[in-house]
């Protein structure tokens, strides 16, 4: 029973770690509805406008606080795509039916509209943190983390270890 007792703590203790260590990224793919495929990478991060923000509390589904996150600097995920890549679309108007899927090394997922993105103010505020605490992200040690400070539940795009953007149409 002490045997099985041990493995199922050590189980979850690996569980539990397994879970906070994301695989960083210095780079991300922007594929899917675009006529070339891109990659960024976050060296590329000084050619942008940088925006600054003082603190940002993460709250999760629950609008429980997890963390605070301070002394913020970013890019906008917006003036990279329009920079990086163009729309595979007919016409202005198909933009509509488009979405963005942002992917991080352990595949957790967050969704933004082309209207939410490029038509709403959410769009002046989803950040590619360049910068966090003082500390410089940029480099190659440094990860790629988007995070939308203006939404309620900060939590839920919060995507660290961001490796892909996909470009995709609604069926």
């Amino acid at each position: 029973m002490k045997l099985i007792f041990t493995f199922l703590i050590l189980l979850l203790g690996c569980l539990a770690s397994a879970q906070k260590n994301i695989e960083r990224s210095t780079h991300f793919l922007i594929e899917g509805r675009v006529k070339d495929t891109a990659t960024f990478y976050n060296s590329e991060c000084v050619n942008y406008t940088s925006k600054s923000i003082d603190s940002v509390v993460i709250l999760n589904h629950l609008m429980q606080r997890r963390h605070t996150i301070k002394n913020i600097k970013g890019i906008l995920l917006k003036d990279v795509l329009s920079k990086k890549i163009l729309f595979d679309a007919e016409n202005p108007k198909a933009l509509s039916e488009y979405f963005i899927e942002c992917v991080a090394t352990d595949n957790y997922k967050v969704v933004f509209s082309w209207n939410e993105l490029f038509n709403t103010d959410t769009g002046n505020n989803v950040l590619i943190i360049t910068e966090e605490e003082g500390r410089s992200l940029i480099g190659k040690e440094g990860d790629l983390v988007i995070i939308t400070p203006t939404d309620f539940a900060t939590g839920r795009r919060y995507v660290k270890g961001l490796k892909k953007v996909l470009i995709k149409r609604v069926d």
